[in-house]
């Protein structure tokens, strides 16, 4: 198993770029994984791009990027919801080279933050979310 080390990579919404905290525009970056373009090619990745989706409010993409096992059958989110930005604290696994990976991440949103660890799995050689623990 690998180990990559936490780095901060927390990026404010409102700040230029990708909703996901990394450089470039949404089409160069998550955008590419919402329209079907390209499929996100680390399970990091695959987190980033579903944190954009629900920036972003595409329900499609979060269904579609589920584990068919543990997908729900409709996903509803909260119109008022404000996410303001991502921190990546560290991966473990979810390379080229893997079959599953887990990222552990703080999403904040307007009054509070999301502190998770989720799992991922490739189901037909693309990254799929499959769940993930609440961390405090």
């Amino acid at each position: 198993m690998s180990r990559r080390a936490a780095r901060s990579s927390s990026v404010s919404q409102s700040s230029a770029g990708c909703p996901c905290g990394l450089p470039g525009s949404f089409e160069a970056c998550c955008g590419r994984f919402h329209s079907g373009v390209a499929t996100a090619p680390t399970a990091e990745a695959l987190m980033r791009s579903r944190y954009s989706a629900f920036v972003r409010g595409e329900v499609p993409y979060l269904l579609r990027t589920w584990h068919p096992r543990t997908r729900p059958g409709r996903l509803e989110l909260d119109p008022g919801m404000r996410w303001t930005g991502l921190e990546i604290l560290g991966t473990e696994d979810g390379s080229a080279f893997h079959s599953t990976g887990t990222v552990a991440f703080r999403a904040s949103f307007r009054g509070g933050s999301l502190h998770e660890r989720s799992r991922f799995e490739r189901v037909d050689g693309a990254w799929v979310y499959v769940d993930g623990e609440f961390l405090s």
